[in-house]
Formats: structure tokens, sequence, C-alpha cells
């Protein structure tokens, strides 16, 4: 008996990539909207550096905002690809992801640990741990995709 996955004519639908890609999205938008309103990053900058000046903590605050925003873009940019890929079936889908996942593994966990400077940790930690939320569900996507059935999360 034939089961919906057999059919080689049915695309898969990548429901933990989809929510990576929201996720990713979510946390490119976020420094941008903490500026605009708290303002955390500063209070983060200025704990690590008491005695500098509006202008010195503004422009680090920029520079790491910047930043987040940066490999928040990037990520969006390998979410699109592996997406399509996945949902036309592309043979290279699960090796492209699988790269793509430990790289982004990789830089999640040095956002949680890489200190510099007067900075035990230079991301405030919860740009850290937003970071890593699109990781968990690329995590789900690569098992889905080696498994060759959708994870449920």
């Amino acid at each position: 008996m034939a089961t919906p996955t057999d059919n080689p004519t049915r695309r898969r639908w990548p429901g933990a990539m989809l929510l990576g890609l929201a996720l990713t999205v979510v946390a490119t938008l976020a420094p941008l909207v903490d500026v605009a309103t708290v303002d955390t990053v500063a209070d983060h900058v200025r704990a690590a550096y008491p005695d500098w000046g509006p202008d010195l903590v503004k422009a680090d605050r920029n520079a790491i905002v910047i930043y987040l925003v940066i490999i928040g873009v990037l990520g969006i940019l390998c979410w699109l690809p592996m997406i399509w890929a996945v949902v036309t079936r592309k043979r290279w889908a699960r090796g492209a992801a699988t790269i793509v996942f430990v790289v982004g593994a990789c830089l999640s966990l040095a956002h949680l640990t890489m200190g510099g400077g007067a900075y035990k940790v230079i991301l405030p930690l919860g740009y850290g741990i937003l970071t890593l939320l699109p990781t968990i569900a690329g995590l789900a996507a690569v098992v889905s995709l080696w498994r060759g059935r959708p994870v449920k999360l």
C-alpha cells in the first residue's frame, strides 16, 4: 500500500523550515525595534563601559545592531533557497541544509559565549537566545530531511 510520502510528485511541506524562517525574520527585526523603543543594546554597552560617553555608546550599540541585522538577513537568504530545494525535492537539499545548519549552530553558540573587551558576552543574552531559536527549528528540519518524514514541533 502506497503512503503519501511514496508519491514522487507530492511536494514536501517544510514546516520546521518555515518556522525557522519566521523566527529568523523576528530575530532580524527585534534589534531594530529595540533601538526605536527601549534600547536595551545601549544599556548593555553602558553596563560594560560605564565611563563611555553617549557617542561611543551609540557607536558600539549601532555596530552590534548592524551585526545582528546582517546576520539575520544572511539567515533569511539561507532559509529561502533551502525551503525551495526541499519543496522541489532537490537531491542536494539534505547535504546543503545540514551544512547551513552546522554553520548557523556554530554562529548561534558563538553569540551566547563570545566575549571581548569589557564585555562578558558581546551580545546581550536575550539576543543570543533569540538567534538560537531558528537554529532549533533548523535542527528539526535537518532531522526531518534525513528521516524522510516531518518532525512534529
